[in-house]
This record gives structure tokens, C-alpha cells and sequence, in this order.
């Protein structure tokens, strides 16, 4: 007697058995974690290398490079790369360069940049292709000969 009344609601159910109900485990996906390999290089701590540091100075400001090679000691290279859980992976490049045991170029897709604009300049700097950074000795200002204004003479005579 059950049979009879399930019978009468289940047959009226089944022609809408074209309806298609949501896949549920397609659309629940395991969370995937962030990967971070490498030594994370800043904006800020490039700024902070200066030509004719030693080889314990950049340790100390960029930390153990990730690579020293044997053949080639007079580089190291300072690799970083994040994958995220979802999106694109990103590779970072940085390469020092001495002379002599004395810090003389860096070279890779982390620039020197003013403090407060680190968070733009680093997507920016991540796409980016690499590129040679030259740091510049402090030269001591240059004293005007005879014949030379200075600056601040050049200036007042403009503003006359």
C-alpha cells in the first residue's frame, strides 16, 4: 500500500529528470598553500648597498646568497621565487657583483627605490626583465675654478 502512494510522487518526478543538479565537488576546491622558496629581496635593503662594501656587509644587509659559484666567486646570486595557492608563480633574480672581495654592481629585477614607494615598484619590479644597476661612488662636491660660478651664484644671477 506504501508502494502505491510513493509511486504516485515519484513517477511525476521523474519526467524533470533532465534537470541537471550542481556537481558539488567541482565546485569546492582543496585550499592550496603559498610556496615561498629563496631569499626575499626588498627594495630597501638594495638602497642600503653601497660600492666598496665587504662580502660580510651585503651578507648582512641581503643574507646568505642562495648560490655561490665556484666558478664564478666573484658573484652571487640571490634567487626567490612564490607560488601561489592560486595564480601566476613569480621568480625573482638579484646578482651581486665584487671586485677584489669589495662590492662593485648589482644586477636583477629588484631595484633601489624610495621607501615609500615599495609596494607599487615591486609589481612592477617582479615582471620586469633584468636589468644592471649601477651604484655610483660618492663623489665629494667639485670646487669651482677661477672662471666657474657656482650654483648658487649661477641661480642668484638668474633670479636678477
Amino acid at each position: 500500500m506504501r508502494f502505491l502512494r510513493y509511486l504516485t510522487i515519484l513517477l511525476p518526478l521523474s519526467a524533470c529528470s533532465n534537470v541537471q543538479i550542481p556537481d558539488v565537488a567541482t565546485a569546492i576546491t582543496p585550499y592550496r598553500i603559498d610556496i615561498r622558496q629563496g631569499n626575499y629581496i626588498t627594495q630597501e635593503m638594495v638602497a642600503q648597498l653601497k660600492p666598496g662594501m665587504t662580502r660580510d656587509q651585503v651578507r648582512f644587509i641581503l643574507g646568505t646568497p642562495l648560490v655561490a659559484d665556484i666558478f664564478h666567486a666573484e658573484r652571487w646570486d640571490y634567487i626567490y621565487s612564490f607560488k601561489p595557492g592560486r595564480g601566476e608563480p613569480q621568480l625573482r633574480r638579484f646578482a651581486v657583483f665584487f671586485a677584489d672581495n669589495k662590492l662593485v654592481r648589482v644586477a636583477g629585477d629588484v631595484v633601489g627605490a624610495e621607501p615609500g614607494d615599495a609596494g607599487a615598484d615591486a609589481q612592477t619590479a617582479a615582471g620586469a626583465r633584468s636589468r644592471v644597476i649601477e651604484i655610483a661612488p660618492d663623489a665629494p662636491p667639485k670646487k669651482p675654478e677661477s672662471g666657474e660660478k657656482t650654483e648658487a651664484a649661477a641661480k642668484e644671477t638668474q633670479k636678477q
